[in-house]
């Protein structure tokens, strides 16, 4: 029992260093997990970028040519007042 560590007999920063280093050490001795992580993050990436490319175009630019279209459609739409 005296092995037992508890939040009253550690610091919070202390538990945070110790499951980081957990999870560090499991990272650096993966071999097909690394791998298999990699694919992981470059699909994230590329999901995210198609996403944003097919449901989130850029409005303002595609819809008016200068800058000062743009920022009296933006203060036409944030004003609280129906115009």
């Amino acid at each position: 029992m005296a092995d037992t560590l508890t939040v009253t007999d550690m610091n919070i920063i202390t538990i945070i260093k110790q499951i980081l280093g957990f999870y560090l050490e499991g990272f650096q001795s993966m071999k097909v997990g690394r791998r298999l992580w990699a694919i992981i993050a470059i699909k994230f990436i590329v999901f995210f970028l198609v996403m944003k490319w097919l449901f989130f175009p850029n409005y303002l630019e595609e819809n008016f040519s200068n800058d000062t279209q743009r920022a009296e459609h933006v203060m036409k739409h944030l004003n609280l007042e129906d115009n």
